[in-house]
């Protein structure tokens, strides 16, 4: 019997290179992608259904502005008329306070040489202050301005002793006394419409006066 001889011995396969580690990786790093890419898509749409089913986030996040809702509850103010009243020359004024201003006596003339303005056709009037009130009328700081004709011209006052026409005396008028004063104010001989304005004290509100002078 003839012995066989053994097959050739052949070397061992290669190891096979170490992919599965790399798969292995990489798997680890996509499953990590998709849970963040899925935590990233849920909180999106959980603040987005936070932001549009949630009412009372809606209701808390919105401050009530109480001064707004409180000035549209309350009523619009009536308008009312602030415009002075106007007088006829020879009417009378009586003040809140008790102190009460009467114009009279309109005459025309024509100051002197040495008046101030000096040669001007003016018009002069009487005013008369009666302090009714039961405190002191300081009429110092009282005023009167005049406006002549249909331009509303300005009339200076006249000051001319020698016609005996002054201002109102800058005194103290104590209760229950009374001021007189003969004033004149610039108006051409050709105009007639004037207009005086004028307050007794500082603290009074302006009177006016108007109508044709002949």
């Amino acid at each position: 019997m003839t012995d066989t001889p053994p097959p050739p011995a052949f070397p061992p396969p290669p190891p096979e290179k170490p992919r599965r580690a790399r798969s292995t990786n990489a798997i680890i790093i996509g499953s990590a992608a998709a849970v963040i890419a899925a935590i990233i898509g849920t909180g999106i749409v959980v603040v987005n259904s936070r932001d549009t089913t949630s009412s009372p986030a809606t209701e808390t996040s919105t401050p009530a502005d109480d001064t707004i809702t409180a000035a549209a509850d309350e009523p619009e103010p009536t308008p009312e008329d602030t415009e002075p009243e106007i007088m006829g020359l020879t009417e009378g004024v009586a003040y809140e306070d008790g102190v009460e201003v009467t114009l009279s006596g309109y005459k025309r003339g024509v100051s002197s040489e040495w008046a101030a303005p000096g040669n001007t056709p003016y018009v002069s009037f009487t005013v008369k202050i009666d302090n009714k009130s039961d405190k002191v009328a300081d009429i110092a700081t009282g005023y009167i301005m005049c406006y002549y004709g249909d331009e509303s011209q300005q009339g200076e006052l006249i000051f001319d002793s020698d016609r005996g026409l002054d201002s109102v005396p800058s005194m103290q008028l104590r209760p229950g006394r009374t001021a007189t004063a003969k004033v004149a104010c610039e108006m051409p001989k050709d105009e007639e419409y004037l207009q005086i304005e004028m307050a007794p004290t500082m603290d009074s509100e302006q009177a006016i006066f108007a109508g044709n002078v002949k």
